[in-house]
């Protein structure tokens, strides 16, 4: 029995740690598998009301409370789960910890042991751990102050869903909250209304869907409640499914939620919005140039510790040195500068009407060599306007515009964008306060019919019925045409040249409605479809997604400075082809997301680099290509204003977006244009080139100039008798010398460093500092020559080895205070001088803040030996034929910089 007991004990307590442990997981990862799995939307097209009803159990009066509990259970809520955000933590980590931090963390932590815990009482310094803890602290906090700017685009989609909905429940219509849906409820859509789920339609009058943010197309789309037998390759062409994200446009519906939350069309775009996001051509750039100067700074400072320790016998004063090489080689404030830079451009940039979301964006802006960009919205104006409207012969008519006003305007249905571009252009072309009709009846637009009449009247009594609609729906009706000024017969011949006429117009991407009219039509209060027939057709209209003013100039200005513009879009390639023709983007093959979708990456990594149009695409798809254009190497900026656009922008480099985007692809953008102008790009990667020049500039220059400090340190550490420099006035140095560097993002690049995009080649730099590093060296080592055998012995009155100790020491200050200075000159001018691969100072100048920073910090530097200040730090005042020497010695490594940098251009086609 107590067996029995003690079983049943542990089985119990062994069920509750497995639900604890294991358990919970298993129903949360169900649920999470229940929430994001994927619908049967062809199924759901190609069933019928009633199947659609009985697959969720939805009786004709609507869901009762507990099958509502049911279905939410079974298929979860209609809300978006969104990335977790990143806690304030974890960016301070990330700001304050990076590879160059983590560095000089440990130098601080090691000065702070040797120079204060174990030294003695009287010897105790923190001077070098406050000038390292203030360079940590300084670019952390700059670094940090960016960071949190993070990306809002899931917070922002979940906003922009926080609508109600109209739903039937318990024989009843009410508005709930959208988040309270669940597949199977009724809902009823009217214009106006944002779907808030995907939903099969059960039943639809006049109902046109602006599908244009998902899919990208211009037109509003026609949706109806009928059955289908066709298979689409994209939900979206389905005419009896509408979709969360998209817009009633006009008409009315009621149809039954099929699919809620991360289950939609909405929810995946979601879903890769919050996953984590690519690394850039920037980020990688940054973390591959970090390690490579760790790398060298690990091989240098031990080299420098050990020489130092063998040759001079003390091992604690060569760990100290050591360490001040360590940080000497470091480029500690690199975070510093290159956010500083980034800071800069954005400022500028938001001055010409643009927004840098994200501060990495903008070097990656200068080095895209790939554009991507999204038809309408972005080229175009996203405004349906009327370009033509013509008589049966093709020829610009008045009389067509004022019957298709009329028709327009006296309709009583809420009026689509087509109607609104005919009203707008009646008003601009037409006095139509002079057009004195009244309405008399209406025959409603249906789907079957692809039509809409009204009748009207004049002050003569004279009525006329005025029809518009689909090219070969009025065909259908006209038994007559207006041709060469006469009505005649409408023959086959004529029918022929008519759509002809209408096939090129749609060939150059122009939507094609008829216009019909037909004098006295009926008696009034009997008019009815019957009516519609043996009507004279007298013209049709053309309509228009017309591109934005200055597409084509900025297009040409992107392929000036040398990149490359695809089209992805959604949109028919009929449209998209004139569009490009319209822009400047001739192409003779067209590539669609139906054919995409057959193809592997290998074989679509091909085609992306062969064509540069791509029509009918999905969101995947978009965002497919940019990756794979990445993939081969490509830096790749994505142009987009729809919902359909935000998982190619966030795979891509840069995303950018413009002033008329949806709030999702702004919020999903890294860069904003405010403004219209599509020049802005130009201006934007121009901006960017310029930072990365800028950033270029100091990573270049002061990697190869402490390259060759520390070469020249080798060098010394070996034959002289004591070190070079004290490591204190190694930490001085290197302080003043990142002070001035602080001036370099306000300096100016040459005309000729914007022209092509900039990638960040960390090998470059390696072979920048093998080869720029060594001339200072030439120039140090002729400088311990001067200094230990002419200047110092003059000056203190003998060679080193004669000198009583407390001489050695004035000999050792005097060197120190020699090498201290003409290390500052040369490390620093020679900013100038690699800044440009042109002559520096004759050639091409610096900026003036520049200029005066970096003859600031040279001022002070030189200045810093003469006073008491300079004497504590051991360094002690130079006579005047050092100075002499010091610009002799100044105009030959300017010389012999000058002439390797040309070999250096020669031989690698490139300097920054």
């Amino acid at each position: 029995m107590e067996t029995i007991l003690e079983n049943i004990v542990f089985f119990t307590i062994g069920t509750v740690i497995w639900y604890a442990m294991i358990g919970k997981k298993v129903k949360k990862l169900e649920k999470q598998i229940k929430n994001t799995a994927i619908v049967n939307y062809e199924q759901m097209a190609k069933s019928t009301v009633e199947n659609i009803l009985d697959f969720f159990k939805t009786p004709k009066r609507g869901l009762s409370e507990v099958q509502v509990g049911m279905l939410r259970e079974q298929y979860g809520d209609n809300k978006i789960t969104y990335g977790k955000k990143t806690p304030l933590i974890m960016e301070v980590i990330k700001a304050y910890i990076t590879p160059f931090t983590l560095v000089l963390i440990a130098l601080g932590i090691v000065s702070f042991i040797t120079e204060f815990v174990l030294a003695a009482p009287g010897d105790k310094d923190l001077f070098g751990v406050i000038v390292i803890s203030t360079m940590v602290i300084i670019s952390g906090t700059m670094t940090l102050i960016q960071s949190v700017r993070s990306n809002q685009a899931a917070e922002k989609l979940k906003s922009m869903v926080k609508v109600t909905a109209t739903v039937k429940r318990n024989n009843r219509f009410s508005e709930i909250p959208m988040e309270e849906i669940v597949c199977g409820d009724i809902v009823k859509l009217s214009a106006g209304d944002m779907i808030p789920a995907d939903i099969r339609l059960t039943r639809t009058k006049d109902l046109f869907i602006s599908q244009s943010a998902l899919t990208g197309e211009s037109y509003p789309v026609e949706k109806t409640a009928q059955q289908t037998t066709i298979s689409y390759d994209t939900e979206t062409s389905y005419e009896n499914l509408v979709f969360m994200g998209s817009n009633v446009i006009s008409g009315t519906a009621e149809g039954v939620v099929v699919s809620t939350g991360n289950r939609t069309l909405f929810g995946h775009v979601a879903k890769d919005l919050s996953g984590k996001p690519v690394k850039t051509s920037f980020e990688l750039g940054i973390r591959k140039t970090s390690f490579l100067l760790i790398k060298f700074m690990s091989l240098m400072a031990p080299a420098v510790i050990v020489i130092n320790g063998f040759t001079k016998g003390d091992w604690m004063e060569a760990c100290l040195f050591g360490l001040s090489v360590a940080v000497g080689l470091t480029p500690e404030m690199l975070p510093m500068i290159v956010t500083t830079n980034l800071v800069k451009g954005a400022s500028g940039m938001a001055k010409k009407g643009t927004i840098i979301k994200n501060l990495n964006s903008i070097q990656n802006f200068g080095a895209i060599d790939i554009l991507c960009t999204d038809k309408t919205g972005t080229l175009t104006q996203d405004k349906i306007i009327l370009e033509y409207h013509l008589d049966c012969e093709g020829k610009e008519n008045d009389r067509v515009l004022r019957h298709a006003y009329l028709n327009s305007y006296y309709q009583t249905g809420l009026k689509n964008l087509l109607d609104i571009a005919i009203i707008d252009a009646s008003k601009e072309t037409l006095n139509t306060d002079k057009i004195q009709y009244h309405k008399v009846d209406e025959i409603p637009f249906d789907f079957e019919r692809r039509r809409m009449s009204v009748v009207v009247e004049d002050d003569q009594g004279k009525t006329q019925m005025i029809t518009k609609g689909a090219i070969e729906e009025m065909l259908v009706i006209s038994s007559y045409v207006d041709f060469h000024k006469e009505v005649i017969p409408l023959t086959e011949d004529v029918r022929k040249e008519i759509l002809e006429k209408v096939k090129e117009l749609n060939e150059d991407g122009l939507r094609v409605l008829g216009v019909a009219q037909k004098t006295n039509p009926s008696v009034v209060g009997e008019f009815s479809v019957r009516d519609e027939q043996d009507m004279v057709l007298i013209g049709y209209l053309a309509f228009l997604d017309p591109p934005k003013e200055t597409t084509k100039q900025a297009l040409e200005a992107l392929k000036k400075h040398g990149v490359g513009v695809k089209v992805l879009t959604g949109d028919n390639a009929l449209v998209t082809e004139s569009v490009c023709k319209q822009v400047g983007l001739e192409a003779e093959v067209l590539v669609s997301g139906e054919e995409i979708a057959r193809m592997t990456d290998i074989q679509l990594a091909k085609v992306i680099e062969d064509f540069n149009i791509f029509v009918k695409l999905n969101p995947q798809q978009k965002a497919r290509i940019t990756r794979l254009l990445r993939d081969n190497g490509h830096t790749v900026g994505f142009l987009g204003d729809g919902i359909n656009d935000a998982p190619a922008m966030k795979a891509s480099d840069v995303g950018i977006s413009v002033d008329t985007a949806v709030d999702i692809a702004k919020e999903s953008a890294d860069v904003i244009l405010l403004e219209k102008d599509l020049m802005v790009l130009e201006r934007g990667i121009i901006s960017g080139r310029e930072t990365f020049g800028n950033i270029m500039k100091y990573i270049k220059a002061t990697a190869s100039s402490n390259f060759g400090n520390m070469f020249s340190v080798l060098v010394a550490s070996t034959f002289l008798p004591f070190l070079p420099m004290m490591p204190l006035q190694l930490l001085i140095l290197n302080l003043i010398y990142d002070v001035s560097c602080m001036s370099i993002p306000w300096d100016r690049m040459d005309k000729e460093y914007l022209d092509e995009p900039k990638h960040w080649e960390a090998s470059s730099i390696g072979k920048f500092m093998v080869w720029l590093g060594p001339t200072s060296s030439v120039f140090d080592i002729s400088t311990y020559l001067l200094m230990y055998f002419v200047i110092c012995p003059a000056v203190i009155g003998g060679s080193y080895h004669t000198l009583a100790p407390a001489q050695q020491v004035a000999f050792i200050a005097l060197f120190n205070a020699g090498w201290f200075v003409e290390s500052l000159w040369t490390q620093t001018l020679v900013l100038h001088a690699l800044r440009t691969p042109k002559v520096p100072f004759l050639q091409s100048r610096a900026s003036f803040v520049l200029t005066v920073v970096t003859g600031a910090g040279i001022a002070v530097g030189s200045f810093l030996p003469f006073t008491a200040l300079g004497r504590s730090f051991g360094l002690s005042a130079l006579p005047v034929n050092f100075w002499v020497c010091l610009m002799v010695t100044i105009v030959c490594y300017l010389m012999l910089v000058t002439i390797i940098k040309k070999v250096y251009i020669r031989k690698y086609q490139e300097l920054l």
